[in-house]
């Protein structure tokens, strides 16, 4: 494939998570291939070093703090920002509990995040794209939990269930746009939220990983912003509804 596929400018891209980890990631790289990219997150700091990666480098950045979870944010970012090419939808957060011991104010904070933040995301970028009358890609972010039960993850595996449902079905509705909707469904990427334990634990849980992986290894967040470009790019023009796992093997569905 010619690397001129891969190549993004002219384009605008809007990527929400964007203060760290693999939204950080995604935007640097988008920015790399030539997009604009706008860079939305509740973490104003984040984002302001997220944005200064990205000048520092060459490229154009503009940020947006916000809540996700605040639909009229979202529709007032996306809307500022005019013609809308692609979108990645990064942010997310994580929360442990026993089945049992899991409360209904923690269930809603997950999905309110994680699937609902996703979805409003996903549902005022493709009313601007369909207004532009111009191809569009839409990258959702699930999850390896998607394939496995993990015990404590109740919540968080739930809401990224959701979200490929949600990419599918949108993919079959807004394919007559030529908007094409993908999912990136990573495995264990070193970011701020794995690096939620303390080291011992954190050392355990990664070296847990690394023994049922192919590649003995876990992923960092550039493993994963590689696949965002693939589908935000035309690359990966005929693709669309499909759940892309950068996991390292961990995971091999059909």
């Amino acid at each position: 494939m010619p690397l001129k596929a891969y190549d993004l400018t002219g384009r605008t891209a809007f990527v929400t998570g964007a203060a760290g980890g693999i939204g950080r990631a995604s935007a640097v790289l988008l920015a790399e291939a030539g997009a604009t990219v706008h860079c939305a997150d509740i973490d104003e700091k984040g984002l302001t070093e997220t944005r200064t990666q990205i000048a520092d480098a060459g490229g154009t950045a503009h940020t947006h703090p916000l809540d996700v979870t605040d639909r009229a944010q979202l529709k007032a970012a996306i809307e500022s920002i005019g013609r809308l090419d692609i979108l990645a939808a990064v942010a997310g957060i994580m929360h442990n509990s026993p089945v049992l011991e899991t409360r209904d104010e923690d269930l809603d904070r997950v999905l309110a995040v994680n699937f609902k933040g996703i979805l409003y995301a996903c549902q005022e970028s493709a009313r601007a794209m369909i207004a532009a009358g111009t191809p569009g890609s839409i990258v959702t972010m699930a999850s390896g939990a998607v394939d496995a039960a993990s015990a404590g993850l109740l919540c968080y595996s739930a809401a990224k269930a959701a979200v490929v449902q949600l990419t599918k079905t949108l993919a079959t509705e807004l394919g007559r746009h030529s908007i094409r909707v993908n999912a990136v469904a990573p495995g264990w990427i070193r970011t701020p939220m794995t690096d939620r334990h303390d080291a011992t634990l954190q050392h355990q849980a990664e070296a847990a990983m690394i023994r049922i992986s192919p590649l003995r290894r876990v992923g960092e967040p550039e493993d994963v912003a590689h696949t965002v470009l693939h589908l935000a790019s035309d690359a990966s023009a005929f693709t669309t509804g499909q759940i892309l796992r950068p996991n390292g093997g961990v995971a091999m569905p059909w």
